[in-house]
């Protein structure tokens, strides 16, 4: 707010000085007064009016370079976030990558290729980001949420993905050996030549789920599945997949069977 304007001459401290209804007030009339004259004299200062449209201009100076460099912001914000999830790759634990990747996720920067492997992203979010390739193999990814995510061709041996919600999500040609889907969501996923050998399909939820060109069931686990499509079940037996409750038992079985189910 501009504090310069122009003022006009005080009154004459006579006249003032009968503002005072007490005694005891007249100093601070007194003083009050004395700092009326000085702003009086200083407003004449073309100077000070100056001092101020230069502080009025530098705002909007300010302003305009907020903007103009609001790109290059956005530019070092997702180079520091490839830099923590580059720099923890091949390491355990979260090191930053929930927060980085899900941030990167948020602005719609593909993720394609990104190596996560065996970190632990329990939760995350990366509903409708582009995994094309991306290597999440032995990743913990529980409840995580991958709805309308692309995992095209994405490596998610032995991940972690118990509870997760991917609906929707396109899973053509990924890699879901050994991987603990139990009580996840595939609702209307995309599984046309997913590797789902092993992996642990307990009471997840395959409604409309396109699956009909699944390249391998062998010894998956389809015990309790939910909103089975039509024939799947029959389908996936027949592919060589069981339905076993138990761990302890579906376990037996698997060490039974050997890694190529003979």
């Amino acid at each position: 707010m501009p504090v310069f304007k122009r003022r006009t001459r005080p009154e004459p401290w006579a006249r003032h000085r009968t503002r005072a209804r007490h005694g005891w007030l007249v100093p601070l009339y007194g003083f009050e007064w004395g700092w009326t004259w000085v702003a009086y004299w200083l407003s004449g200062w073309a100077f000070l009016e100056v001092l101020e449209y230069l502080g009025t201009l530098s705002i909007l100076i300010a302003v305009i370079s907020y903007f103009a460099e609001s790109g290059d912001r956005v530019k070092q914000k997702h180079y520091q976030a490839w830099q923590v999830i580059n720099s923890a790759q091949s390491k355990g634990g979260s090191g930053g990558r929930i927060e980085a990747l899900e941030e990167l996720a948020a602005d719609k920067v593909p993720l394609v290729g990104v190596d996560v492997s065996g970190a632990f992203l329990m939760g995350i979010d990366l509903g409708h980001a582009n995994l094309l390739r991306a290597n999440l193999s032995a990743a913990d990814m529980r409840n995580c949420k991958l709805v309308r995510t692309g995992l095209q061709y994405a490596t998610l041996a032995s991940t972690n993905l118990r509870g997760g919600d991917l609906q929707r999500a396109d899973l053509r040609e990924a890699d879901l050996e050994d991987a603990d889907l139990n009580g996840a969501s595939l609702a209307e996923a995309d599984l046309e030549n997913a590797n789902l050998t092993r992996a642990d399909l307990r009471r997840s939820d395959w409604r409309d789920a396109r699956w009909r060109k699944i390249s391998s069931m062998k010894q998956a686990n389809v015990f309790g599945i939910q909103n089975a499509p039509p024939g799947f079940i029959e389908w996936a037996r027949q592919q060589g997949a069981v339905a076993v409750e138990s761990d302890s038992e579906w376990l037996a079985m698997l060490q039974h069977a050997g890694p190529n189910g003979g």
